[in-house]
């Protein structure tokens, strides 16, 4: 029972109380209101004061590339093909030990920072490495996260006219067969699964218009969703047009890749014909808005989605293109950049939060799940402590915490158990994880000739 605490639901209505409860029953919510928590409740195991505090539904993270925590502050001043380019040849020398590391990493970072449904869309997979998307799984299991597992591929390699070199690529039975074999053994769509797995080819430019088109029939075979990386840049737009004869959204749409079940990192170099035809199909956006800057990418067009009904979250993205590696800082950064092309008003901070809760939770298609404080709900949520130096002269707890300072989190709850208390993770040593990390970032190093 969490009581005198400021509450934003991100219900449908964008209900707040100024002061209110949240009751956890299980692994769900049973109550959220005003005021005290009803009396008479029985069995009550442990009731906190959140004076001073925001309760918001924990954050979806909708795009990432675990991986990459190993190749932070590389490439740094490149814009995406040239920084793919430079980055391939070693990001094609992981096994095993580093993708359990990276993700290790890559999760505590965010849980740390109030994530609760992760997400990884990894597509590099060398011979001989061991079971990488193992090696996710496992670490999300460890850190207490709720888990999307998006199984990547690539087939054209530089031969190909693709980005990704040769060595670093794989046929098309090869990588249908292992992500049908991903699904079979892993997925789990029942009410309140932990793991899920999506069926993610990596981009038209390292993936062919046959592995774009058997991914799809495959994925909706198993009623799995799809994933995959959109209209990230300019030289993509090219790209698409030299090869293809079309633009990306045009492309995706022949392949089979526009609908309800897809969702798309970036999307950033859209068009009102492309925005027109993500909201007639219900297909999801991934914004990546420090990713984006990072690879002066652009700016998404996503006051635009909003306003036309697309669903939009927010992503990391990998770490090698965003060093921080928090959602909570993508809230900020979200408003702050789509304010520089739209205006003041393109995106208020309320948007911002639902853009991270249950934006996230509707592109991963699991909004009936998470992403609002509501009875009935799993209990996926977190609490913000906003009484400190950095957010207490904020009266509007909500743009404390998205314009303010990042905040500490006090708890955070995936399925009513604690992942975080007093800002310190609780299934996992965060000391050894950054220890870890470090090794394994100089042995990828070493192996790849970097040192």
């Amino acid at each position: 029972m969490i009581e005198n605490c400021a509450v934003a639901t991100v219900d449908a209505a964008g209900t707040e109380y100024a002061t209110g409860h949240v009751v956890v029953a299980g692994r769900t919510i049973e109550a959220v209101g005003a005021g005290p928590a009803p009396a008479g409740l029985a069995d009550v195991v442990r009731r906190i004061d959140g004076t001073g505090h925001l309760a918001t539904p924990g954050l979806v993270n909708t795009h990432h590339h675990f991986y990459q925590w190993l190749t932070r502050g590389l490439a740094q001043d490149s814009n995406l093909f040239d920084w793919l380019v430079e980055l391939y040849p070693t990001w094609a020398r992981i096994d095993e030990t580093m993708v359990h590391a990276a993700a290790s990493g890559s999760l505590a970072m965010m849980v740390r920072g109030g994530v609760t449904t992760a997400m990884d869309h990894h597509y590099v997979f060398p011979r001989g490495t061991g079971d990488l998307l193992g090696a996710e799984i496992r670490a999300a299991a460890e850190v207490g996260v709720r888990f999307t597992a998006a199984r990547g591929s690539m087939d054209r390699g530089k031969s190909d006219g693709g980005l990704p070199p040769d060595f670093a690529v794989e046929g098309l039975e090869e990588a249908l067969l292992a992500t049908e074999a991903a699904i079979d053994t892993h997925h789990d769509a029942s009410f309140g699964s932990m793991l899920q797995i999506a069926a993610a080819p990596c981009s038209p430019f390292s993936v062919s218009t046959a592995l774009m088109r058997e991914a799809a029939e495959l994925a909706r075979r198993k009623g799995v969703r799809l994933h995959t990386h959109g209209s990230e840049t300019v030289e993509e737009e090219k790209f698409c047009h030299e090869l293809f004869g079309m633009g990306p959204t045009d492309y995706f749409e022949s392949t089979g890749w526009l609908g309800d079940d897809v969702w798309m990192a970036h999307c950033v170099h859209m068009n009102d014909a492309d925005v027109a035809a993500f909201a007639r199909t219900g297909t999801g956006v991934a914004h990546c808005p420090s990713s984006n800057a990072r690879l002066a990418a652009g700016i998404a067009r996503v006051p635009e989605m909003l306003a036309a009904g697309v669903p939009v979250g927010l992503g990391v993205d990998g770490t090698a293109s965003n060093e921080s590696g928090e959602l909570h800082t993508e809230l900020r950064n979200a408003l702050l950049i789509n304010r520089l092309r739209g205006g003041e008003k393109a995106l208020t901070a309320r948007q911002a939060l639902r853009l991270g809760t249950y934006g996230g939770a509707r592109v991963l298609g699991r909004e009936a799940e998470i992403g609002s404080l509501e009875p009935g709900k799993l209990a996926d949520l977190v609490l913000w402590k906003l009484d400190g130096i950095g957010h207490a002269s904020i009266a509007d707890p909500v743009a404390a915490l998205v314009l303010g300072a990042a905040a500490p989190v006090t708890l955070s709850l995936v399925g009513g158990t604690a992942v975080v208390e007093d800002g310190r993770l609780t299934r996992v040593d965060e000391e050894g994880i950054a220890r870890l990390t470090r090794d394994e970032a100089r042995r990828l190093a070493r192996i790849a000739g970097l040192t």
